[in-house]
């Protein structure tokens, strides 16, 4: 990846969300914040699951690897960002620009699979619990995790690749706290048709469709613990979806309110809903996942204290 593009712009300028001293500072605390318990809620929910043998089930497999996703995303732009914040120095380089978006992306789609897929254990389990260990066996888990990084990594490289053919030659002023993608397209004074066509037609699969098998699953499952005669039973069942489905609702909520809308309509107003699913949703995740859940609990407390809370329990 060159340095600089065909139009010779060598970096652009991440302005963030204030250009008030006063409000940087804040902001600088805040996110730093956030930022650290982001990175302690996953690494313990990933560490949790690793070292538990009872929560060596699909599910936490695939909430590991989601941890791991949420952990990778917020390390591609907060820490810039943090810099940039406390230095006063907006400037990033254009190769670092295009490698910050290619993880942004490839890391969004990634979120997305693993969520789909995540929701197609939880309909196994509830709709077709007899043959869940043969349905959801340890190499059938291997083989959808590999397809959701396959297709991640070629949905970020397709983008990636193809923002390199774009021109720069006006303002290189983004104002965002990280390189995104539709705030470049308006910053480029080439044609950009290829890319809003790649863009819509890969984004109608990589995002729509896993969003259609969700709602799909889920329509499953609810016809199924309706027909569940005990309120215990259907609470049950219930709640072992709750949190993913807490978790794919803020997910795609923050998601739509940046994307749902023209490109040209587009603006800073925006950056403040982009903060939503680029750094609260990767911090609550763990918390969601839990709240309420049992074995995460007895896993975490064994986890940091070991056999004083075994004794406990």
């Amino acid at each position: 990846m060159h340095g600089s593009n065909q139009s010779g712009v060598s970096e652009f300028l991440l302005l963030g969300i204030s250009e008030s001293p006063e409000q940087q500072r804040i902001l600088f605390w805040m996110f730093l914040s956030m930022y650290l318990v982001t990175v302690v809620g996953n690494v313990l929910i990933i560490l949790a699951i690793s070292f538990d043998p009872h929560l060596h089930t699909p599910m936490y497999f695939f909430l590991a690897n989601l941890s791991f996703t949420d952990l990778f995303f917020v390390t591609n732009t907060i820490p810039k960002m943090l810099v940039s914040l406390q230095s006063q120095n907006k400037a990033i380089s254009y190769a670092g620009c295009l490698t910050q978006l290619y993880f942004l992306v490839s890391l969004v789609a990634l979120d997305n699979l693993i969520l789909a897929t995540m929701a197609y254990d939880r309909y196994v389990a509830i709709c077709r619990p007899l043959h869940y260990t043969t349905a959801m066996s340890p190499g059938l888990c291997i083989l959808l995790l590999t397809l959701c990084w396959a297709l991640s990594v070629l949905y970020g490289l397709t983008h990636t690749l193809l923002m390199t053919r774009v021109t720069f030659c006006g303002s290189r002023e983004i104002h965002y706290i990280f390189c995104e993608m539709y705030v470049l397209l308006r910053l480029a004074c080439s044609n950009t048709q290829v890319n809003h066509m790649v863009l819509i037609a890969t984004g109608c699969f990589i995002f729509l469709t896993p969003l259609g098998f969700v709602i799909m699953s889920y329509v499953q499952i609810v016809r199924t613990i309706l027909q569940i005669p005990s309120v215990t039973g259907k609470y049950k069942a219930f709640s072992t979806c709750a949190s993913h489905l807490a978790v794919v609702s803020l997910f795609y909520g923050t998601l739509g309110m940046v994307y749902l809308q023209p490109l040209q309509t587009y603006s800073m107003k925006d950056s403040v809903a982009t903060v939503m699913y680029a750094v609260v949703t990767p911090m609550m995740n763990p918390f969601i996942y839990s709240l309420r859940n049992k074995d995460m609990h007895g896993a975490l407390g064994r986890l940091l204290l070991g056999k004083a809370f075994q004794r406990l329990t």
